[in-house]
């Protein structure tokens, strides 16, 4: 059975293209072939802002919004996060959705796809690995910038320059690696953990 990628789009803001770049990315990664694929919003997702009294790591969620979230992390192997630049920083949406879980990340693969000018967004990637490698996450150390995105943009469809398209097929490869490896090592631990409880 494949392993599963949640891409996530980690902008909420209206006319934000996230949507569109995300659109793309999921097409690509069916096509790659090694993933079962999940196109995941966070303007439908809904998270308000750290809501839940209990601290994440306890997973005692109160709230149906939070718990569909962490459904939904729980269920992936691996992860795709798309995200623009707003002020050198990630979107406090992307940034409350990582933070409002704790144990779902935990031992799953990482990348980002970032998006902006003339960086192409690579200031806020460096700052997302930094946070999903504090949840436990495997962030790995290449990222996809998209920069001048807006000139990749045509009736409503990016289309990738060839570094962009190279680098993201690369960045499956290894987030396919890693996924595999990793959930093997999730596999361990949870029967380590049914042995010790027995």
């Amino acid at each position: 059975m494949a392993p599963k990628l949640n891409i996530v789009i980690g902008s909420t803001r209206p006319g934000r293209v996230g949507p569109t770049i995300g659109q793309w990315l999921a097409e690509a990664a069916s096509a790659h072939g090694l993933f079962e694929v999940e196109l995941v919003d966070l303007a439908e997702v809904g998270l308000p802002l750290l809501d839940e009294p209990a601290h994440p790591r306890l997973q005692q969620y109160q709230f149906d919004h939070t718990k569909r979230w962490s459904q939904s992390v729980a269920s992936a192997d691996a992860f795709l996060f798309v995200t623009p630049e707003y002020d050198y920083f990630p979107p406090a949406a992307l940034i409350n959705a990582v933070q409002v879980l704790a144990k779902e990340w935990g031992h799953k693969p990482a990348g980002v796809v970032s998006y902006g000018g003339i960086s192409g967004g690579l200031r806020a990637a460096q700052v997302l690995r930094q946070l999903l490698s504090n949840v436990n996450m495997h962030a790995l150390p290449q990222t996809v910038p998209v920069p001048m995105f807006f000139q990749h943009i045509q009736d409503g469809a990016f289309h990738p320059t060839e570094p962009v398209a190279t680098g993201t097929t690369a960045l499956l490869d290894d987030l396919h690696k890693w996924a595999i490896a990793l959930k093997a090592l999730r596999v361990e631990e949870a029967q380590a953990a049914q042995t010790k409880a027995a």
